[in-house]
């Protein structure tokens, strides 16, 4: 059921991916602007984070079995609209983004799911092997522009169509909810407005903000910052946003590992000092060959720890009924913390002519995120569960 999840995660996030790689194409071809471009790419994330609170709350009542299969039936409409018609005016493209945000939501699927078939002392690394599944992401990152060169711009689309509706299928055929689930029996706004009030809620989704948000924002405007800041091909910078993306991918089931072993507090603050100083690190524009790459693969593998270990804190202190609403608005908090910063990295840029600003503040803001792990979360965890902090 894991290993289904995690395959249905990588396909969704595969579809919801698909504009970022063909972004400087785009911006050539349609003579967009920086901040255009940005919106471009920047639109599945927004509707897929907000996505995932009703679909979390979804979730909690359907379960897994139903609603993997639904997302990803779902999700074929905007790829096979945006592979044979969307693709020729931004207006099209900007509609068929929207709805492709559906396959984002599938986040909020399977961290309910997969939470309730393992013990609490297994979830920190079961949820991190499933987020692995962000690694979908990778996937359009070696594939997309490649496909589009040889074949023309349908063709990644309708394959990804296709494994969608294949997913779909056996998703429906075989996937079962663990035993033992029940169906909470208040309404979805109750169930929500409960996970509202409680304190994790606001915590995990403030550092998920940063962690995941730090994650999705790179995934979706890396290939454009290394086009523009560093003068490399589309299809060298797509490939180099895939190795980003892999390894903050192999590290979330590190991170949720470390999370059950030390405590998410501990790692989610290692995390954010990593990614702190690689911040700073990259705001001069250092050469690309040495410093460049040490500092973006080392955010790289620290976003994709505090990732998985915020989940950790979120399997430890949330009651089991609540997990998928829960999660629904940590998920949502995450992918808005993506949406903002390529729009504000194209703007910076269009106005400086650098993206070095963009990233000092991505600096200032790992700094607060560190500070409120360091007090308020720690304080928050130790109360709920002191072993948590040690």
């Amino acid at each position: 059921m894991l290993a289904l999840a995690t395959a249905g995660f990588a396909v969704n996030f595969w579809a919801w991916a698909l504009l970022s790689p063909l972004g400087p194409r785009f911006k050539d071809s349609l003579d967009l602007t920086s901040f255009e471009q940005s919106l471009l790419v920047a639109v599945p994330v927004v509707v897929g984070s907000l996505g995932r609170i009703p679909v979390g709350a979804l979730t909690d009542r359907y379960g897994g079995r139903v609603m993997f299969p639904a997302v990803s039936a779902v999700t074929i409409v905007p790829v096979l609209y945006l592979g044979l018609f969307g693709h020729t005016s931004p207006a099209g493209l900007l509609a068929g983004g929207f709805l492709l945000g559906v396959g984002g939501t599938a986040f909020a699927v399977g961290v309910p799911f997969v939470n309730a078939w393992f013990p609490p002392a297994r979830r920190g690394l079961a949820l991190g092997v499933f987020g692995m599944g962000m690694g979908g992401t990778a996937i359009s990152a070696l594939t997309t522009v490649k496909l589009v060169d040889a074949h023309g711009m349908a063709d990644p689309f309708l394959l990804t169509a296709a494994v969608l509706a294949a997913y779909a299928v056996l998703a429906a055929l075989v996937l079962r909810d663990a035993p033992g689930r029940t169906a909470p029996a208040e309404p979805p706004a109750r169930r929500l407005a409960a996970a509202l009030r409680l304190g994790v809620t606001w915590q995990a989704s403030a550092l998920y903000a940063v962690a995941f948000g730090g994650y999705v924002a790179f995934s979706v405007y890396l290939p454009t910052y290394l086009k523009t800041g560093y003068g490399l091909s589309q299809a060298a910078a797509a490939d180099r946003m895939a190795g980003f993306v892999l390894l903050a991918v192999a590290m979330r089931p590190v991170g949720g590992w470390l999370a059950d072993r030390f405590g998410p507090v501990r790692v989610v603050a290692g995390s954010l000092a990593v990614v702190l100083a690689g911040a700073f690190a990259q705001a001069t524009t250092p050469p690309l060959a040495s410093t460049g790459t040490v500092a973006f693969l080392s955010m790289a593998a620290a976003l994709g720890a505090g990732s998985g270990a915020v989940f950790a804190l979120v399997a430890l202190l949330v009651p089991a009924g609540s997990v998928g609403s829960v999660t629904g608005v940590v998920g949502a908090a995450g992918g808005l913390g993506g949406f903002l910063p390529p729009l504000l990295m194209g703007s910076l840029y269009g106005h400086y002519g650098s993206y070095g600003l963009g990233l000092v503040l991505l600096g200032l803001v790992a700094a607060a995120a560190l500070a409120f792990t360091g007090t308020g979360v720690r304080r928050a965890v130790t109360r709920a569960a002191p072993a948590a902090a040690n």
